[in-house]
């Protein structure tokens, strides 16, 4: 199978195959990846990513907070002296007005700020390997079922060849037995065949319909959505092992988000380790505090006051003992790195061994393919055979009936070898991480 291209995939109109009544593969594939839901999940997740990285920076700026406060009281307050006079007030008004701007910078603290920059860039990184996995999984998957339509409209066309055969069979079996030369168990065996065909005729059309329900569904539009498909499988038998091995640990999805995980694991480390180091911030305010009184009783109490001022300092926070907390964070930090390392290593040996296993049902399927190929003449033409000698009357139905039979084995073989040949080489491809660029 050609590989696609993402020019070709982005730029194909599915409204141009409903005017042309025939879906390509390459349009399924477009309109899939505008319209599947497990890939706009997955592009929904990476672009969270994408909008952590685009502020990222700011962690390394400060943070100013402003406050303000407007306050009105109406008092009611009544003395009584030591000297024995007395003052009762009543509706005494004043007024507060006060705001401040606090700044606070962190300077230092260990390098955490650098390595949570450095992490939030890698996962936006793993948002994009995550995408790209599940378009290569979609897209298999959408071959895979696009081409399993493909190969049961073959079978159907094996079934309308069958049926050909059987009615060819029930004219002779008819016609001698018309003229006595035949018996009539003959004509009745050729219509249960004819029958029996047309029966599994009507099953294939049935499957075909939802088969196509099945693609409808991937590609995330209506699911009495009509079209039809192309008629035969393309094979791309130029594979080789030894150019699908190489490099495909930067290519293979999978193994590319396994090592990021690694070098998120590591950078997780970083952040923990830095909690070891004192926290030096810049910190300063401005504050501004207006009072009005409108009559006062105690004459110490001022009738006007404003208060204003700048400030500013340093502060250190220096760690000393938090009941080894951050050590156990470190150590479970490191344990993950390991853990991720050798996540890595296996998912590598298991990427080997499927492509490796991949690549022999390729091999295998490429040679039954061209084994069913010639067999697929050979009983052709002995059904041809069969049935001239039974025209002639010099052979039985059976030995017609047996030939029909080699014929629809053969068939259902070749379509079978070719439909798992396409299905070993998208597998190929999607372990080489090449089915979709």
């Amino acid at each position: 199978m050609r590989r696609i291209s993402w020019v070709l995939i982005l730029f194909c109109s599915f409204t141009a195959t409903a005017q042309q009544n025939v879906l390509s593969l390459e349009e399924a594939i477009a309109t899939s990846l505008r319209n599947n839901y497990d890939i706009l999940m997955a592009r929904n997740d990476s672009t969270s990513f994408a909008l952590d990285r685009s502020y990222v920076y700011a962690a390394f700026l400060p943070r100013l907070n402003g406050t303000a406060q407007r306050v009105w009281n109406t008092n009611a307050q009544k003395q009584e002296l030591p000297n024995g006079s007395k003052r009762d007030t009543s509706g005494i008004k004043s007024n507060n007005t006060q705001f401040s701007l606090n700044l606070g910078w962190t300077l230092f603290d260990g390098l955490k700020m650098f390595a949570t920059r450095d992490r939030v860039i890698q996962l936006t990184q793993l948002g994009t390997l995550t995408v790209k996995n599940q378009v290569v999984v979609t897209v298999a998957d959408l071959i895979n079922t696009y081409y399993n339509i493909v190969r049961s409209k073959l079978q159907l066309k094996a079934i309308d060849e069958q049926i050909s055969i059987n009615e060819e069979r029930v004219k002779l079996a008819d016609k001698k037995f018309s003229v006595g030369l035949g018996a009539k168990p003959e004509l009745l065996q050729a219509k249960v065949d004819l029958n029996a065909q047309r029966a599994a005729r009507l099953r294939q059309l049935t499957l075909v319909e939802q088969l196509k329900e099945q693609l409808n569904q991937r590609m995330a539009v209506e699911p009495t959505t009509r079209y039809e498909v192309m008629d035969s499988i393309p094979i791309n038998t130029g594979l080789q092992y030894g150019e699908l091995q190489a490099n495909i640990a930067s290519t293979n999805p999978l193994i590319l988000i396994a090592q990021k995980n690694i070098d998120i694991a590591n950078i997780i480390v970083r952040e923990r380790r830095a909690d070891y180091f004192p926290i030096l911030t810049f910190n300063s305010a401005y504050n501004f505090n207006r009072l009005e009184n409108k009559a006062v009783i105690n004459q110490f109490t001022p009738l006007f006051n404003l208060n204003r001022g700048l400030n500013f300092g340093f502060g250190l926070t220096v760690p000393i003992f938090n009941n080894f907390n951050t050590r156990r964070l470190v150590e479970q930090a490191k344990l993950d790195v390991e853990y991720q390392q050798l996540f890595f290593k296996n998912q590598v040996t298991l990427i080997d061994v499927a492509l490796s296993n991949s690549f022999q049902t390729y091999e295998l399927e490429k040679r039954s393919l061209i084994l069913e190929e010639e067999n697929i003449t050979l009983a052709r033409e002995n059904v041809n055979i069969a049935l001239e000698r039974f025209r002639q009357g010099v052979s039985t139905y059976l030995e017609l009936r047996e030939a029909q039979i080699s014929l629809e084995q053969a068939l259902d073989r070749l379509i079978s070898a070719r439909y798992n040949t396409k299905l070993a080489e998208t597998e190929l491809l999607r372990l080489k991480g090449d089915l979709v660029r």
